[in-house]
C-alpha cells in the first residue's frame, strides 16, 4: 500500500504534457505487448509432395544422418492400466490419433540433397502385446523394466517406419502397462500429454459405442513448418543466423571437468543413475554456505534423498 501511493502521489505531481506523454508510452507498450501475444494466422496448405521439414524437424534429420540406428532421440512414456480392458478399442483409438495427426503419418527422405518429408494418406499401427503373467510375481517388475528398456533402445528408419509404436504388457488379467515409443523429429514433451489426453477420449468413444467427439484438426504440423519457412527467411533468418555466427565464432571455451574416467571420441549416451541419502542436517548446513543462495539450499533442506544423473 505504501509503494502504491508513492506512485499517485508521484503521478499527481506530473504536468499535463508529462502526464500525456507517459499515457502515450503506456498505450505504446500494451499495444507492443499485445502484438507479441498474437496468434499467427497459419494457413492450411495444398496437397502436395516432398514437403519441406521445419527447422526443428531439420536439426533431427541431420542428427539421425550423422548417427545413423540411433535410439537417443526416442521419446516414451509408459502409463499402467487397471480395471477390464478393451485390446481392440484400445488399438483403434491409437489408430484414430494416427489418423488426425498427419506428422505422426510422415517419413523423411532426401530430395535434390535436401531433406524433405512425406505424408501417407493411411497408415495403421498394430499394437504389440506381451504376456508377463506367468512370470513369477518376484521377477515379473523387473522383467517388466527389462521389456520397457527394449522397446525404447529400438531405432527408428525416418525414411519408412511408422514413427510411433505401441506396447501392450499384461501384468495380470485386469492390469497392464502400455508404452507408447515416438521420435523426437515427429513429437515432443507436450505433444505426449495431448495423445494420452486423446487417447483417453477416443478410447471412452469407441469402447461404449459412440462417435469419437473430437473435432477436426483446422491445421496440421506441416502447414506450421510451412509458415515457418515463408515468415524465417531472407533479412529475417539471415539476422539469427549472423548472431550465432558471432556468438559461435573464434576459439570456444572447453569446460573441463573432472571425470574418472576420459571423455570418449564418440559419445555412447549409455547412462545410469547413482543415488545416494544426504541426511536434513547436512542440507540445513548448506543453507549457511552463501546467503545469496539460501533460497535454492532452503529447497533442498527438507529432501533426504539426492539423484545424480550421468552419461558417459
Amino acid at each position: 500500500m505504501k509503494v502504491r501511493n508513492e506512485l499517485t502521489l508521484s503521478r499527481r505531481e506530473l504536468s499535463d504534457s508529462q502526464k500525456a506523454l507517459l499515457e502515450k508510452r503506456l498505450q505504446g507498450a500494451l499495444n507492443a505487448a499485445g502484438k507479441r501475444c498474437e496468434r499467427p494466422v497459419i494457413p492450411h496448405r495444398a496437397q502436395g509432395e516432398n514437403l519441406p521439414l521445419s527447422y526443428a524437424q531439420q536439426r533431427l534429420w541431420f542428427l539421425d544422418r550423422l548417427e545413423p540406428g540411433s535410439s537417443v532421440y526416442n521419446l516414451c512414456q509408459a502409463v499402467r492400466l487397471t480395471g477390464a480392458l478393451n485390446v481392440a478399442a484400445l488399438e483403434r483409438s491409437l489408430n484414430e490419433i494416427i489418423r488426425r495427426h498427419e506428422v505422426l503419418r510422415a517419413n523423411f527422405i532426401e530430395s535434390d540433397g535436401n531433406p524433405a518429408q512425406t505424408i501417407a494418406g493411411n497408415r495403421t499401427l498394430k499394437l504389440q502385446a506381451t504376456d508377463l503373467g506367468r512370470v513369477p510375481g518376484g521377477r515379473r517388475e523387473e522383467e517388466l523394466r527389462l521389456a520397457l528398456e527394449a522397446e525404447a533402445r529400438k531405432p527408428f528408419d525416418l525414411s519408412g517406419d511408422l514413427l510411433l509404436r505401441a506396447l501392450l504388457i499384461q501384468l495380470e488379467a485386469n492390469e497392464h502397462v502400455l508404452q507408447i515409443t515416438m521420435h523426437h523429429i515427429v513429437s515432443d514433451g507436450w505433444s505426449i500429454g495431448v495423445l494420452f489426453r486423446e487417447l483417453a477420449a477416443h478410447y471412452d468413444s469407441f469402447r461404449s459405442g459412440t462417435p469419437p467427439a473430437l473435432p477436426e484438426l483446422p491445421i496440421q504440423y506441416t502447414d506450421y513448418a510451412l509458415w515457418e519457412r515463408d515468415s524465417l527467411r531472407g533479412a529475417a533468418l539471415e539476422r539469427q543466423l549472423a548472431y550465432w555466427r558471432k556468438q559461435l565464432s573464434g576459439t570456444l571455451p572447453i569446460l573441463d571437468l573432472p571425470t574418472d574416467r576420459p571423455r570418449p571420441a564418440v559419445q555412447s549416451l549409455r547412462g545410469a543413475t547413482e543415488t545416494l541419502q544426504l541426511p536434513p542436517a547436512l542440507t540445513q548446513a548448506l543453507s549457511t554456505v552463501t546467503p545469496a543462495r539460501k533460497t535454492s539450499w532452503s529447497a533442498l533442506s527438507s529432501l533426504a534423498e539426492t539423484s545424480w544423473i550421468w552419461r558417459t
